[in-house]
Order: structure tokens, then C-alpha cells, then sequence
């Protein structure tokens, strides 16, 4: 496992949208473990490949409860994710991003989410998300299609305080 240097805006990787992952292979594995390495390192809770300079469709999110901090955190790593159901119900929250440094932004996003994709081994993978969580995917997967919580923020400002980095 290694650190991956995380890009930052205006890098062009940023805004492509990423390839759809075929091969399960070790080249796969090794950019997944260097993602989780790497989203931890910088203290995210979400990673999506190309923020990695990678253009492929993987993300990796580690979170626990909206309701309970002392929850331990779940570690997600999905391949070709997509959003197949999402909630009418939209909630505003503040996001940043590794990507992103300095900005956060107020974002309107669906409150529930209902994601299919593959996991690392190649196998099925369907979830629904909710709250934080759903937010979580949402933000990495729009990585995936060179979007940015910036593209979707009513509201921008500078911040130096600590937030959850998506």
C-alpha cells in the first residue's frame, strides 16, 4: 500500500468522466489499497479514483453513524458505481472536499440513495444509503463524472475549520 498524492482543482482529471473498471485484476487491488491508505491519511471519509489521478470508476467511503459517533466506521470500496434510486427528499449540507482544499460549500442532495455497483472482488454489490451516507456516495460518485461539490453549492466560502472531507 502506498499514499497516493490527491490532485487538486483546476487538474484536468478532475472534470473527465472516468472509465468503467473490467478488469478485477491486481493492478485493481493495489489502486484500491492505496485509495483506502490515502482516503484515511487525509482524513476523508470518501475517495473516488480520479482525485488520485486515476480516470476509473471506483470510490472508497468510510463512515459510521449519523446518530452515534462512538459506532465504529464501515468501509465501502464500490467499482462502476451508479445511483439507480434516489429519494424526492432533499437535504442541504456543508461539504469539502480533498480535492477541493479551502472551500466548503452548502449542497442540496437527495436524503436516501439506493447505489449498485461491484465490489473489489467483482461480486454484486446494492446498497441504500441514508443521510451522511447518502451524501457520501453522491459527492464520490459525481467525481466520477468530473463533478464537483462546487458545481452543485448554493453557497462557497473559505474555511480553515476541520469538516468531514468527502
Amino acid at each position: 500500500m502506498a499514499n497516493r498524492e490527491i490532485i487538486t482543482i483546476p487538474h484536468p482529471t478532475l472534470r473527465k468522466t472516468a472509465s468503467k473498471i473490467t478488469k478485477f485484476d491486481d493492478e485493481l487491488q493495489t489502486l484500491i489499497a492505496d485509495m483506502v491508505e490515502t482516503m484515511r491519511e487525509g482524513k476523508g471519509v470518501g475517495l473516488a479514483a480520479p482525485q488520485v489521478n486515476v480516470s476509473q470508476r471506483v470510490i472508497t467511503v468510510e463512515f459510521g453513524s449519523d446518530e452515534d459517533e462512538t459506532i465504529p466506521a464501515t468501509l465501502y470500496v464500490v467499482v462502476n458505481p451508479e445511483i439507480i434510486n434516489q429519494s424526492k427528499e432533499e437535504a442541504i449540507g456543508a461539504e469539502g472536499c480533498l480535492s477541493v482544499p479551502g472551500l466548503t460549500g452548502d449542497v442540496a442532495r437527495a436524503y436516501s440513495v439506493t447505489v449498485r455497483g461491484k465490489t473489489k472482488e467483482g461480486n454484486l454489490f446494492k446498497m441504500k444509503a441514508k443521510g451522511w451516507l447518502a451524501r457520501i456516495f453522491q459527492h464520490e460518485i459525481d467525481h466520477l463524472n468530473g463533478i464537483l461539490f462546487t458545481d452543485r453549492a448554493e453557497d462557497i466560502w473559505e474555511t480553515e475549520a476541520e469538516i468531514d472531507n468527502v
